[in-house]
């Protein structure tokens, strides 16, 4: 019985390494520099919410370590969103609308089969519907993060590959 806890601490941990490599990429200067991606608290959470997906994209399958890593995720946005000053009353209604768009971002990732694709889907999402020249450049550095990942082993903290530029 003790051994299940032991699991569970053990992905709550696996779970802790790996978001605290995906919020170092998604912080990266780079997107904000040389991708135009709005250094905004919608740019970072579009950030956030794009290597997540390529996490969770590798970790399909996983389903205790990917739940784990959503809730990490979701854990860092109540705590920023503590931090930015919202209350408890309208806590409920702002993590259901960031739920709402962080699996909607998911689904429009996961959904682009090839470059084009993912270069409108980041125009709509990373970039907010907004005229994006850099887009089918992050779109292939999404790729190859993707691909890259691929060869990433459960239990070493994530590698996205080199970065982008």
């Amino acid at each position: 019985m003790l051994n299940v806890f032991s699991r569970s601490k053990h992905r709550r941990e696996a779970a802790a390494r790996i978001y605290a490599a995906l919020v170092s990429r998604a912080r990266e200067p780079v997107f904000f520099a040389r991708f135009a991606v709005p250094d905004s608290l919608d740019g970072r959470f579009d950030l956030l919410t794009l290597h997540a997906w390529l996490l969770l994209e590798r970790l399909k399958g996983e389903t205790r370590l990917s739940q784990a890593l959503v809730d990490a995720v979701f854990v860092g946005f109540d705590e920023a969103l503590r931090e930015m000053g919202a209350g408890d009353l309208g806590m409920g209604r702002k993590m259901k609308k960031l739920a709402d768009a962080f699996y909607g971002r998911l689904q429009a990732y996961g959904a682009a089969a090839d470059a084009a694709a993912m270069a409108d889907a980041l125009t709509r999402n990373l970039y907010r519907g907004e005229t994006a020249p850099c887009a089918g450049a992050m779109a292939a550095y999404v790729l190859r993060a993707r691909q890259h990942l691929a060869g990433w082993k459960e239990g070493a903290v994530p590698d996205f590959g080199p970065l982008p530029g």
